[in-house]
């Protein structure tokens, strides 16, 4: 039996539809039980509730082979880093009380770095909670997802231009599709390791400007990049909706990439094969 968190997103989605194409049992956790019809269709064992209830959670992870986990985001939550951390202690707890062997975990490349990284730190604490509970983990340190080429897309159509947080338009970071980060997480769960290591995912590389052109080849237009300098980026984001807390701790994240802090320092490396054009057009809605 393998639990499957995260279904109703992407990686998750890949991860469990692998799974029960390989004929493994799987149960999957969603939050209510519209969510969760989908996949007793398809023969999954339907488990509902939160990841931030470790009593729950504890039970679903019963008689479980493998456990693929990550951590999802609560943008609504006053203190975004207190929520991942009353979120990751949930599942640790869970992972020690249920004493399931492996864990697959979905984190980030920058992982390695306690603070200084917005999002990614409590992916970083999450790492280590499951770590100090003795389960065998892991830590699937996937590169930045091509998919987030999807939250430029409305300022594209709509104004023709390409937002740029990077200290260089030009400057090419490897980008992996999230279906290649379902498929590495399926192989983990398959394979459980010798012993618990941090595996990092890249895929190929591209600048903003490459993406600008992509992008705007496959809707038509010529888009013009702004580039938005550090001290702007808070500013730039609320103005596309986004809560200044939460601004704030996405500006972080950026501004350690630009600082070289998100770089591959797992165990070892794998590369994810599909190509941003591919991705694009899924996106688009033009393949």
């Amino acid at each position: 039996m393998f639990v499957v968190a995260g279904v109703t997103g992407h990686v998750g989605k890949v991860v469990a539809e692998d799974l029960l194409r390989q004929r493994k049992k799987v149960r999957v956790i969603v939050r209510s039980a519209d969510k969760g019809a989908p996949w007793s269709k398809q023969g999954a064992e339907v488990a509902i509730g939160s990841l931030d209830d470790q009593a729950f959670l504890a039970k679903t992870l019963g008689g479980a082979e493998a456990f693929f986990t990550l951590l999802p985001p609560n943008f609504a939550a006053a203190d975004f880093f207190a929520s991942q951390k009353k979120t990751a202690d949930a599942i640790a707890g869970a992972v020690k009380t249920s004493g399931v062997p492996h864990v697959v975990m979905l984190s980030s490349i920058g992982a390695d770095h306690e603070a200084g990284t917005g999002p990614i730190k409590g992916l970083y604490y999450l790492e280590n909670a499951l770590r100090a509970t003795g389960v065998t983990l892991s830590a699937l340190r996937a590169g930045s997802f091509q998919e987030n080429v999807a939250m430029s897309l409305g300022a594209a159509k709509q104004m023709g231009i390409f937002p740029s947080f990077a200290a260089s338009a030009d400057y090419p970071v490897p980008a992996i599709a999230t279906k290649d980060i379902g498929a590495l997480a399926v192989q983990l769960l398959l394979h459980k390791p010798a012993k618990s290591e941090a595996v990092d995912l890249v895929g190929p590389a591209y600048s903003n400007r490459q993406i600008a052109e992509q992008l705007g080849a496959a809707i038509g237009k010529k888009l013009e990049i702004v580039e938005i300098p550090p001290a702007g980026i808070v500013e730039a984001l609320m103005k596309g909706g986004i809560p200044k807390h939460v601004a704030e701790v996405f500006a972080e994240m950026y501004d350690a990439g630009n600082k070289g802090l998100l770089v591959p320092a797992g165990d070892r490396l794998e590369h994810g094969s599909t190509t941003l054009d591919e991705t694009i057009r899924h996106v688009v809605g033009t393949g």
